[in-house]
């Protein structure tokens, strides 16, 4: 991409042109989050000062990041960070990347974790494979009563998860948790949250090449039908969870009956359904 203009305007036209040549699905936004991040400027600027200067440092670094896009490298894994639920998360190659779709979590199990806070004066949550603490930090975000543990078996996640909890200024209410599901957790907790991976391990080469090169692949794999993290969830949560308390677990699209069965036979029961902004089943909460 030699020759980038040398100006705010032009130097993102230039961007955007060189992402649609390449096929990128969103050649708009992906070279404004570039440029904005890499520059140091703003969309109002873009706007109000086409013509302003851009530095070479900047504009060496913006030319890197396109060439990493074409190659296929997800966005937000370039700018090194991702909004999620408000909040600003920083990425690292041990974290999946938080996706629109988990905010669906946070909102349905929401009104209890407020509703717990409000009559037991806090709310303790556990957030199972916690990755960069989208799910955790989003709700602490949310109820300044509630406390939260971030349980991963990644000591990268961890440390990610913990940098954001600081940088949030929520770490005095979040603790990080290196666990192998419930081994190492000691309860209870009112709500027991989980974006576990479900994906049937002989799909994972199908993914999005997004997301099978750049997500942890440990993330991801869900075991031969998909199903084995909920397995571990419904057998041993019931000792880490409050008299009243809530599961509440991320799924596939397509599992809505498998999960709702596997908790069953442990004696839970459906206590909510929510879909995703496509109107995908997305979101099981359940109780005992």
């Amino acid at each position: 991409m030699a020759d980038m203009p040398g100006t705010l305007g032009p130097l993102l036209r230039a961007a955007r042109e060189c992402l649609a040549a390449a096929g990128v699905a969103d050649p708009m936004l992906d070279a404004r989050l570039i440029v904005e991040h890499f520059s140091g400027t703003t969309r109002t600027q873009v706007i109000a000062d086409p013509e302003q200067s851009v530095d070479t440092g900047a504009i060496a670094a913006i030319d890197a990041a396109l060439k990493r896009r074409i190659l296929g490298e997800p966005v937000h894994r370039i700018l090194g960070f991702r909004e999620f639920y408000g909040l600003r998360l920083a990425l690292s190659p041990e974290t999946l990347e938080p996706r629109p779709d988990t905010e669906t979590l946070v909102e349905a199990i929401l009104p209890f974790v407020k509703a717990t806070a409000a009559s037991h004066g806090e709310c303790r949550i556990l957030d199972l494979g916690t990755g960069t603490g989208a799910i955790a930090l989003a709700l602490l975000s949310a109820v300044p009563a509630a406390v939260a543990t971030g349980v991963d078996i990644s000591e990268g996640a961890l440390a990610t998860a913990m940098r954001n909890a600081e940088e949030l200024g929520l770490a005095g209410r979040f603790e990080a948790l290196r666990s192998d599901w419930f081994a190492k957790v000691s309860g209870p907790y009112h709500v027991i949250a989980a974006n576990p991976p479900y994906i049937p391990t002989q799909d994972i080469g199908n993914l999005q090449d997004e997301v099978r090169d750049f997500d942890p692949h440990r993330a991801l794999d869900g075991g031969a039908d998909g199903l084995g993290p909920y397995r571990i969830i419904a057998a041993e949560a019931a000792r880490f969870l409050e008299a009243e308390g809530r599961i509440a677990v991320e799924i596939g699209h397509t599992q809505r009956q498998e999960v709702r069965d596997i908790f069953a036979s442990a004696g839970y029961m459906l206590a909510g359904v929510f879909r995703d902004l496509g109107g995908n089943d997305r979101v099981l909460i359940f109780e005992l």
